[in-house]
């Protein structure tokens, strides 16, 4: 990560939330499609987390 600044404060690690934000604006998927993907690799979080990362740290 260049810029973790903009990170600071989050409760999950950059790697996480920046791939949340790849893998709903690279692809076709829903907040929910998103939660599973993570959900499945033992990352628990909600869909409107997901959501709000994609506001904030999306392009």
């Amino acid at each position: 990560m260049k810029n973790t600044k903009m990170y600071a404060g989050s409760r999950y690690p950059p790697q996480v939330i920046s791939h949340a934000v790849l893998l709903y604006h690279r692809f076709t998927l829903s907040f929910r499609d998103v939660e599973e993907l993570l959900a499945a690799r033992g990352i628990r979080v909600s869909y409107e987390t997901v959501r709000n990362w994609c506001i904030k740290f999306g392009y």
